[in-house]
């Protein structure tokens, strides 16, 4: 029996190096009753130094269009955060659209207020998937980053302090109407955040690949972004400056996020979400991290779609056994997080053997994604991976 599966992603993407300076001409393709003449602006202090947030206010206001600025979200911010700047800063603007130029935070957070500014009930009432009944207003996303893919999928990642523990909101209401690609925003990326976010990337499309809910769209968009992250992400961590490599890695990421919006992450960001929750290990190298021990783990039950993605790589020859291909490929992800400089020891964030339990526990309620990996995993294997962190 063939299977089914759902698709869907924004209206409108815009691609290429400076096409920020498109955006107060693109607000015509936002679906409102009235042209929009008050946004609110969900940044980071950076996009202001950088001098990006002044030359956007500028051309928006051409348009008669007010700016608030927002700046308030937290790295990896908690519900309450996100409650709160909503409270005191975004409901009494009331604007008409929500617009974020940032990382994955930022733009979630956005995803968020969009949403808020037309439902009442809490977002805590909205964890899990199509908890949201009305759609927000207009949201515009430009990432700043090239990771999280944020941009393109109906999910927004929230921290829960009480439970230690990151969650999702999955809804097609939080899908934006306008997404801005502009590679030349991340020309600046520090080298860490390179190395994290474009891992990042790579994993959401990784484990789009062996998702259980993997079809024939996740698996075309998970291919490409593999492919084009896997021959930019040293150049760009290595030479910041490369506009092919960024556009290269921003284009990953964001076919990462279609191939995770078709089929779903799994076991790598299970686990990694209890490191962000306990011990504020950033999203994309808690999942660099596990990565290599996850893809062992799994490796008897997906060893063909392992080999598939070494060989799109030209990491194996073309006489490799679908188990030396596979194992090449894994070979690699361990290089490259000593090429990117990405930790491989959880001792240095303060987790010992001690809190090997509760971590297994935390990551065992994350079953939204466990559910897609093609192995099942009992507590003592979740406290095995975490194991290996800890040499």
């Amino acid at each position: 029996m063939s299977m089914t599966y759902h698709f869907q992603t924004v209206k409108n993407i815009v691609h290429g190096a400076g096409s920020l300076d498109q955006l107060a001409d693109k607000l015509v393709l936002l679906d409102t009753p009235t042209p929009v003449h008050r946004i609110a602006l969900i940044t980071q202090p950076v996009m202001e130094q950088l001098g990006v947030i002044d030359k956007v206010i500028a051309a928006l206001a051409a348009k008669d269009v007010e700016v608030r600025i927002v700046r308030d979200v937290e790295p990896e911010p908690t519900i309450g955060n996100v409650e709160t700047v909503f409270k005191e800063q975004i409901e009494p603007f009331a604007p008409q659209a929500i617009l974020s130029i940032g990382g994955g935070s930022v733009l979630d957070a956005a995803k968020l207020f969009a949403v808020r500014l037309t439902n009442d009930t809490p977002m805590r009432e909205w964890l899990g998937i199509d908890l949201i009944a009305k759609p927000g207003v207009p949201l515009i996303l430009v990432p700043t980053t090239a990771g999280t893919g944020s941009e393109v999928t109906p999910n927004a990642i929230v921290t829960l302090p009480d439970e230690a523990l990151k969650v999702g909101i999955v809804s097609r209401h939080l899908l934006p109407q306008l997404v801005i690609l502009d590679a030349s925003l991340t020309l600046g990326l520090p080298k860490p955040i390179t190395a994290a976010t474009g891992m990042d990337a790579f994993i959401h499309s990784l484990e789009s690949y062996i998702s259980t809910k993997a079809n024939p769209i996740s698996d075309m968009f998970a291919m490409e972004s593999m492919r084009l992250i896997g021959a930019h992400i040293v150049e760009a961590y290595e030479h910041g400056q490369s506009v092919k490599a960024r556009e290269a890695m921003m284009l990953g990421s964001m076919y990462g996020g279609l191939a995770l919006t078709a089929a779903g992450t799994a076991a790598v960001h299970a686990l990694a979400y209890p490191l962000g929750g306990m011990f504020n290990i950033t999203h994309g190298v808690a999942n660099s991290m596990l990565l290599p021990h996850v893809m062992a783990f799994n490796m008897d039950a997906i060893v063909g779609r392992l080999a598939n993605v070494a060989r799109a790589l030209e990491l194996s020859a073309r006489e490799d056994s679908d188990e030396s291909a596979a194992q090449k490929l894994v070979d690699q992800l361990v290089a490259w997080t000593a090429t990117l400089d990405i930790p491989q020891d959880l001792r240095q964030f303060g987790v010992s053997e001690e809190h090997l339990d509760a971590l297994a526990v935390a990551a065992s309620k994350v079953k939204r994604l466990l559910g897609n990996n093609p192995k099942t995993l009992s507590l003592d294997d979740i406290k095995s991976i975490y194991a290996r962190l800890l040499p």
